[in-house]
């Protein structure tokens, strides 16, 4: 989805309090590792019926949380390439990619909206495309960078079988 989440974040925010309900204002990010089900944001992007749902169950606490892009992020992906074996035609390619996101400095990636019921949190996600488009070059260059690592480790040379 390609939204300005700056906008969405504060009409969300509105809504919450016109419908009264209790906003805990968290860390993005701080429910990993806890037991959760997300909402389908792709095929039911309207942040209305999810709170909808949890109004209808009762629920009074909603949870929300946001995340600003730091370009700090883009030069740690960066920093990554040197450490990469590509070509010079990839590493301009990276390079270009990164660049182009730094534009989004300071923008919201990330929204966040949760409640807890039975035991599980119930959670409402959405970032823009050009968020998960960093986040895929992230994780390219990760495999990229862990495939090095172990060609780097294999110091047996080729003269002992790896059975």
């Amino acid at each position: 989805m390609d939204l300005n989440l700056d906008t969405l974040k504060q009409e969300i925010l509105e809504y919450l309090n016109a419908t009264g309900f209790a906003v805990f204002h968290g860390s993005p990010g701080g429910l990993e590792g806890l037991p959760m089900v997300l909402w389908d944001a792709e095929r039911h992007p309207d942040y209305q019926m999810f709170l909808e749902v949890a109004q209808k169950i009762g629920v009074k606490l909603i949870l929300f949380a946001s995340r600003e892009f730091d370009a700090g992020e883009v030069d740690e992906l960066a920093a990554q390439l040197d450490e990469c074996e590509l070509s010079r035609e990839e590493y301009r390619d990276y390079e270009s990619r990164l660049h182009d996101l730094r534009a989004f400095e300071g923008v919201t990636c990330t929204l966040e909206l949760a409640f807890d019921y039975e035991s599980r949190l119930h959670v409402y996600e959405v970032q823009p495309d050009w968020y998960e488009e960093f986040l895929g070059i992230e994780e390219e260059l990760m495999a990229r960078a862990g495939d090095n690592d172990i060609e780097e480790d294999d110091t047996l040379g080729g003269f002992y079988s790896k059975n």
